[in-house]
């Protein structure tokens, strides 16, 4: 399921269509976003060295850690950064978000590119500023794959910071522009759920094409608390859980999908849903009060219908009639009859209908006007 995540952002966008968006959603009862933000960081980066992603560079806004952590942990999972200024520009909103620091050169809405050891970062030193950052998103972007048609993909760490500086309006403007403008590929970002009202991770939720939320692998009623099962449920949710993912596809349909992850020291394992205490993945459809699959004894009286016009049998090959008079019938018309007692049998077989006027002063329907009553 993770793999169909990063398969539809590495695809990227249709020409005259929204990048597509991913929203990752956890909560204190299970706090894993970031590692899973991580796992799809990491996806698109080896796809876009190895040349398989629509776009040719990554924009990362960096608002919950350092540019250089970012760097460490890329590097720890094996990317080459070496020409990392052909592929990835960090957009560097947690060091000075508003631009108090001293030492760091002129104060002010612009950004200010510090190149590092072996990767180039631009600070931003007002992120209030929502339309000075989305210009530098896109310089930045542009910076990457230049004026052509190339694209380039856009990661926010949380996005949750990002609306502790300004509004949900101008967050979800910022979006907006982001996936319709022409040279950004795919967009993704990190949501702390309960950080927020309901009616704003509806709002993003609602603006982009996959949600992957992160739910706790069993969770605790009000009846166990304090029991020494729900100190053991609270074991096992310390390092599993559930990732249901909703995708909307272009023709209006939602597809839901589940899969287990177990975070250990070396990153996130996810891995296909388990049945448990006879449950399944079947269990996620919703429980209507009609079956939707037919039993063995259903198919077999459905097979059994005869369908309208359908000839069966009659030592002749089965036929549905078209409303066509078939090519057999007209040769036996042009055909001369040899006997009279064939003629009955066909005239016999054949049906007509015979219609009487009233009177010989009946004119035709269709010799009539209806308008002859109009003074016209």
């Amino acid at each position: 399921m993770t793999e169909s995540i990063c398969r539809a952002l590495r695809d990227g966008a249709l020409e005259g269509e929204h990048a597509p968006a991913l929203t990752i959603k956890d909560s204190i009862a299970s706090p894993f976003g970031f590692d899973v933000f991580v796992h799809v960081l990491f996806k698109l980066a080896s796809n876009i060295l190895a040349g398989k992603y629509q776009s040719r560079g990554l924009v990362l806004i960096a608002f919950h850690h350092s540019p250089s952590f970012y760097v460490d942990l890329l590097k720890r999972k094996g990317v080459d950064f070496a020409s990392s200024h052909k592929w990835i520009q960090i957009l560097d909103c947690y060091t000075d978000p508003l631009g108090w620091k001293d030492g760091l050169g002129e104060c002010g809405s612009g950004p200010k590119l510090l190149l590092e050891a072996s990767y180039k970062t631009c600070l931003c030193k007002n992120v209030k500023d929502v339309e000075k950052l989305f210009s530098t998103v896109i310089e930045l972007g542009k910076g990457l794959v230049g004026q052509s048609k190339d694209r380039f993909c856009v990661a926010i760490d949380s996005l949750s910071e990002m609306l502790r500086y300004a509004s949900v309006s101008s967050v979800a403007g910022f979006l907006s522009k982001l996936r319709s403008q022409d040279q950004v590929s795919s967009i993704f970002w990190l949501l702390r759920s309960d950080l927020h009202e309901v009616r704003v991770t509806s709002a993003f939720e609602y603006m982009s094409s996959i949600v992957a939320s992160l739910n706790p692998f069993n969770q605790c009623t009000n009846g166990h608390k304090g029991s020494w099962k729900s100190l053991s449920l609270l074991e096992q949710n310390s390092t599993r859980g559930k990732i249901f993912a909703r995708f909307k596809r272009r023709n209006g349909r939602v597809r839901v999908a589940c899969e287990e992850f177990h975070v250990e020291q070396s990153g996130i394992n996810l891995a296909s849903f388990s049945s448990e205490d006879g449950k399944s993945n079947q269990s996620l459809l919703p429980k209507l009060q009609f079956n939707l699959r037919l039993s063995e004894k259903e198919r077999v009286d459905r097979a059994k219908v005869v369908l309208p016009f359908e000839h069966q049998g009659n030592g002749r090959p089965i036929e549905i009639y078209d409303g066509r008079r078939p090519h057999e019938d007209i040769k036996c018309e042009a055909a001369p009859i040899s006997t009279g007692k064939s003629q009955t049998n066909e005239e016999s077989s054949k049906g007509e209908i015979i219609y009487f006027r009233d009177s010989d002063d009946e004119m035709p329907d269709s010799d009539e006007d209806p308008d002859d009553d109009l003074d016209i």
